[in-house]
């Protein structure tokens, strides 16, 4: 049975990666970046549920006091 040749793995990988890795520099490098990065002015947004338009209190038996 013959043996595999691998002697020629190591230049195949090796060229292989330099062309992804030159491909993706070329890809990034023609991507737009903004030059000065802006912040945008978010509003708070009121929620409005029903416990905050009326006074609710909670009694636990052990808050209340002693009789």
């Amino acid at each position: 049975m013959p043996q595999l040749d691998t002697s020629t793995w190591t230049i195949t990988i090796t060229s292989m990666t330099l062309t992804l890795l030159i491909l993706f520099q070329l890809k990034f490098s023609k991507f737009p970046y903004p030059l000065i990065p802006t912040y945008k002015i978010m509003n708070p947004l009121k929620q409005d549920n029903p416990w905050e338009k009326k006074w609710t209190k909670t009694y636990l038996p052990l808050s209340l006091p002693p009789q």
